[in-house]
């Protein structure tokens, strides 16, 4: 750990009172930010997108259950892979709880993966999670929604991942998407976010961020995350 300098209550307190000023001036700017994010326009979702899950084949629509928003985590699991995302797991762990209190503020939760029912099951069943996760495998859901990426538009360097980063080898991203449905049943696009914008839904983080080592990334971002049953309990 760094060296930090040692003071007196009273230099800490002059040192912590003039931290909580520029928290606060912080606050206010997310504040600020949120505020412009809920202003955005919608779009309209035209396609008539279907997914599978565990009780079968399901629409975009049929995700919101009988909430009026929908939050989709586009989970990294591309077909014929035995890979499984630690960053996207991370994220998951913290879902489950999470979704016990916003679905009781009009938000359903879905996780979307381009692999097979099967394989999706096969992870979740061994991490232990409970929430809703289905399968885009042959559709479009995934690429139309900047997470996914077709070999021929890697190669033309027509793929773009964050709204401008070209992609250069994988064929799969992580993201957040938010939609909202209409009196009429109607679904609207309205929220993607991509990379780092997706820190915000891991609250381990939160907590690390409070402590003098932080996010202990000396060897390396994210060095020390691991999948939860992967991880030494002594």
């Amino acid at each position: 750990m760094t060296a930090h300098t040692i003071a007196t209550r009273e230099e800490w307190l002059a040192a912590r009172k003039a931290l909580l000023a520029k928290e606060r001036a912080m606050t206010h700017e997310l504040d600020a930010l949120r505020a412009e994010r809920r202003r955005l326009p919608w779009v309209k979702v035209e396609k008539p997108y279907t997914f599978i899950g565990p009780q079968g084949r399901c629409t975009l629509a049929d995700l919101f259950g009988g909430k009026s928003q929908l939050a989709v985590y586009h989970y990294m699991l591309a077909p014929d892979s035995d890979h499984i995302c630690k960053g996207c797991s991370f994220i998951a762990d913290h879902v489950d709880a999470a979704r016990q209190h916003f679905e009781q503020a009009d938000l359903a939760f879905a996780a979307i993966s381009r692999a097979p029912l099967d394989r999706i099951e096969q992870v979740r069943q061994r991490m232990g999670w409970s929430f809703p996760w289905l399968s885009s495998h042959g559709t479009d859901f995934n690429y139309d929604f900047g997470v996914s990426f077709r070999k021929e538009d890697i190669a033309a360097g027509r793929a773009l991942y964050n709204y401008g980063t070209p992609i250069k080898q994988s064929e799969d991203m992580h993201g957040t998407s938010i939609f909202a449905k209409d009196e009429r049943g109607d679904v609207f696009h309205t929220y993607s976010t991509y990379h780092r914008g997706d820190e915000v839904l891991m609250g381990a983080f939160a907590w690390l961020d409070l402590t003098p080592k932080g996010r202990n990334e000396g060897e390396g971002v994210m060095s020390w995350l691991k999948l939860h049953d992967e991880y030494d309990r002594r």
